[in-house]
Order: C-alpha cells, then sequence, then structure tokens
C-alpha cells in the first residue's frame, strides 16, 4: 500500500485549501437543480471561512510551507466576500426606524415579546407568526403606542403613523405578505412586510427551497411595480442575502445590515444565532444603522434599522 509522503501530505492539504477558495469565490455558480445545493452553501457561506483555521492547523501539522502558503487563498477569498461586514458602519440615528421580527407562532410569552417590542420605539413594526391566539396581546400592549395598525393574518403592521393602501401581496394561496404606505412627517414609504415559505433540509428531497422561491419571485413583482419611490421591505425571508435565488428581490433593494451594520446580524435561531434570515432592504434612503435587538421568547431574534428619509 502506498503512504503519502510528507510532501505529498502538503499537496493534498494546499489542493483542499484551493478548493475551498475556489467554491467560496464561484458559490454563484453552484448549481441548485435537485438538492439545491447552491442556496444551501449560500445560506451558510459565512461559515466557509472555518475551513482557513483547519486547514491552517492541518498544514502546521504537517510542517508544509506549501500547504500553510495555499491557506491564504481562502482566507483572501473569505476576507474580500465578508471583510467589509466585520466593519462597524453605524453613523447615528435617521429619522424613520423599523422593526422586523418572526414573533413565533409557539411563543410562550407573546406579552412580553409585544411589550419588548413596543419599547423598540420604532416607527413601523412588522411582525411575522401572528396566530390568531396571540393577537390580542400585541393588540393591548401596542395599542398605547402604535394606533395604526392592518387587519391581516399572519404577517402585520403596527405604525405610529397613519397607514393607507393597505392591501395584501399574493405571494401565495394565505396571505404571507402586506404592503401599506405609511404617512411619516418626512412624506409616504411604501412599506412591504413578508414572510416567505419555510425550507426544509431532508435527506430525501435536500434543501427544499421552491416554494419560498416562486414567493421571493411575487414579492419582488410587487415591489418592481410599487410607485413610491422610498421602500421598505422587511420580513422572515427564511434565506439570507448571499442565496442568489432571493437575488429578485434583493437586487431591487440595499441590505440595511450591510449598508449600516457592525458584523453579521445574524437572526436564527435565537439562542445561537447563526444565519440571517431576517431582513431589511430599502430604496429611495439611505441606512444610518442596523441592530439586532435582545431575545424575546421566538425562535428568531427581531432586526431593526434606522433610515434618513
Amino acid at each position: 500500500m502506498l503512504v503519502p509522503t510528507g510532501r505529498g501530505r502538503g499537496l493534498l492539504i494546499a489542493t483542499g485549501a484551493v478548493c475551498a477558495a475556489l467554491t467560496m469565490a464561484l458559490h454563484t455558480r453552484i448549481p441548485n437543480a435537485a438538492v439545491n445545493l447552491g442556496s444551501l452553501f449560500q445560506t451558510f457561506l459565512p461559515w466557509a471561512g472555518l475551513s482557513v483555521p483547519v486547514l491552517l492547523v492541518a498544514a502546521a501539522v504537517r510542517r508544509s510551507r506549501l500547504a500553510a502558503f495555499a491557506v491564504l487563498a481562502p482566507l483572501a477569498v473569505w476576507g474580500l466576500l465578508f471583510g467589509g461586514t466585520l466593519a462597524d458602519k453605524r453613523s447615528g440615528s435617521g429619522n424613520f426606524t423599523v422593526v422586523s421580527h418572526n414573533v413565533d407562532e409557539d411563543n410562550p410569552d407573546p406579552a412580553r415579546t409585544a411589550r419588548a417590542l413596543a419599547a423598540s420605539g420604532a416607527d413601523v413594526l412588522a411582525l411575522e407568526e401572528m396566530s390568531s391566539k396571540a393577537t390580542p396581546f400585541y393588540e393591548r400592549e401596542l395599542a398605547a403606542g402604535y394606533p395604526y395598525r392592518s387587519d391581516t393574518l399572519g404577517v402585520r403592521l403596527w405604525s405610529k403613523h397613519p397607514l393607507n393602501g393597505v392591501e395584501a401581496v399574493p405571494i401565495m394561496p394565505w396571505t404571507r405578505a402586506v404592503r401599506a404606505t405609511v404617512a411619516t412627517p418626512h412624506g409616504p414609504v411604501a412599506v412591504f412586510a413578508a414572510h416567505l415559505a419555510s425550507v426544509r433540509l431532508t435527506p430525501d428531497a435536500g434543501f427544499t427551497t421552491d416554494r419560498r422561491n416562486d414567493a421571493a419571485r411575487k414579492l419582488a413583482a410587487a415591489v418592481r411595480a410599487e410607485p413610491l419611490d422610498r421602500v421598505v421591505v422587511m420580513g422572515d425571508f427564511n434565506g439570507t442575502a448571499d442565496d442568489s435565488a432571493l437575488r429578485p428581490v434583493t437586487s431591487q433593494l440595499t441590505s440595511a445590515q450591510r449598508a449600516a451594520g457592525a458584523g453579521f446580524g445574524f437572526t436564527w435561531p435565537a439562542p445561537f444565532p447563526m444565519v440571517r434570515i431576517d431582513q431589511i432592504l430599502v430604496k429611495g434612503m439611505s441606512t444610518t444603522s442596523s441592530w439586532t435587538l435582545p431575545a424575546t421568547g421566538s425562535d428568531h431574534l427581531p432586526v431593526a434599522a434606522s433610515l434618513r428619509l
């Protein structure tokens, strides 16, 4: 039996490093056929950087300078993709603050969640997974600070400012998106709140995203047809901004977190967030700050953004 030499083992590690670099660099080329591998990899794309310390340790164990040098390739690619994300780009407060939160239909303490959202001071709240059982808790806790609300089910808006033109956006057979014009003191803003279809990872079907992707295309069409110049789209996308399958929506707007956040702003699962699937996207205005709020009892963290109208 042939046993790899020290040089051969170093070459194997170097090859792994090059493959890691190419996979990250070409992540948009990974096909979504069959098991939607591309979307699955892009969902956890920031974590691909963990290959760097693993490969570096392997290179040190093998004492291979070739392997150690090759590890610079995935490090450089990860830095190009996410180096700017790590910087703190927050620049103060704006004049219009929004919060989006999947409140979790199985939330054991909706009153506590509602109080936390009320304390955020946001101008507009977009809440997803609103169950009929929990709705009275939110109506009671938010009534004083948010006199205007949509009457939609599942996805609802609460606002400090009048809401006009409230209507459901047909992205799925039941209500999973709503659109309204918020009459702010600085002029009208179109606000969309959406909860795209859930995804599943199963051994037989792989990463199932077809319904989510179809909902994203329908949401994108509604945003494209929006007559107002200033638009906010927020909610639970069940996917990250890196997922190319969501590009019909994300390509039209700017991610608040990428523009004015500090770090990745992961939102799910709340006890140990690993991905950011809750988004705030804007156009026609600038974002001065983006952040996540503390856990509320939901399995998601709320996301917030301060905007300049």
